[in-house]
């Protein structure tokens, strides 16, 4: 089996290296409510938390951003936090800031060095992918470039070449999040996930989501996918397992594969 690669935040490499790190996400609308689920989430032990700030109701103040990004890592005990704003063609909640203001959000989120790693689509301007990670780079803050369909499962050109544009962007990690119209789309996602892993350097996070891809949360890792999406409080995409549930069967599957 072909050696997953881990995702690396300020040179250290997040989990364990033999099973995918846990991502849990954070959809509170204010400060107290992401403490709220912080302090729910901390003791089950997630390898990353992501701020889903689409669903943040200040979204618009950078202070305000700055400040809850700062209380979460205050209350996260040492859990890195990923900074995510979805959008709404991607499957994300609406929000009421226009795209400017959202660069500029994350932008200053680097600049004050309150989140490590921060998601930006693909579909967005190659001007302002440009932007974000010249700036995420030169602030130490990893970045995720992504991809999310959530009607269906495009081909495997499709596929391959998000992967490819991610890498070849200057990202540190790629992701691809597909929806499974059958089972067989399940497959089509997995096998351009070692695709990739085959083709391009950077760590690959990928899934196929709702009850028929939750399978690909479960094994995904085997094909290359170096994190996987649990429910620590609540959930941002469907088909995610809670985190007690998924770490109980992400074991049961390494012991079957590698015999440890």
């Amino acid at each position: 089996m072909n050696q997953t690669k881990s995702i690396q935040v300020q040179g250290n490499a997040l989990g364990g290296g033999t099973l995918p790190i846990i991502i849990t996400p954070l959809v509170g609308k204010t400060q107290a409510a992401l403490l709220d689920e912080v302090a729910a989430i901390v003791p089950k032990k997630p390898d990353l938390l992501e701020w889903r700030i689409d669903f943040f109701a200040d979204i618009g103040d950078a202070k305000a951003v700055i400040a809850s990004a700062q209380a979460i890592r205050k209350a996260a005990n040492g859990i890195p936090v990923l900074l995510t704003r979805r959008n709404v063609s991607e499957g994300g909640n609406p929000i009421p800031i226009a795209e400017p203001a959202v660069v500029a959000m994350y932008i200053a989120a680097c600049e004050a060095k309150c989140v490590e790693i921060i998601d930006y689509e693909l579909s967005n301007t190659p001007a302002d992918l440009q932007r974000l990670r010249e700036v995420s780079k030169a602030k130490g803050v990893a970045m995720i470039m992504s991809y999310h369909n959530f009607q269906m499962t495009p081909d495997a050109e499709t596929l391959d070449g998000k992967f490819a544009a991610a890498s070849r962007l200057g990202a540190d990690v790629a992701k691809v999040a597909v929806m499974p119209k059958s089972e067989q789309d399940v497959l089509v996602l997995l096998a351009a996930t070692d695709r990739a892993r085959q083709a391009i350097d950077i760590p690959l996070i990928s899934m196929s989501m709702g009850g028929v891809g939750s399978l690909s949360r479960i094994i995904g890792w085997i094909y290359g996918s170096a994190a996987t999406f649990a429910v620590g409080k609540s959930s941002s995409a469907p088909g995610q397992i809670s985190i007690e549930d998924l770490r109980v069967m992400l074991a049961l599957v390494r012991k079957s594969v590698t015999g440890q």
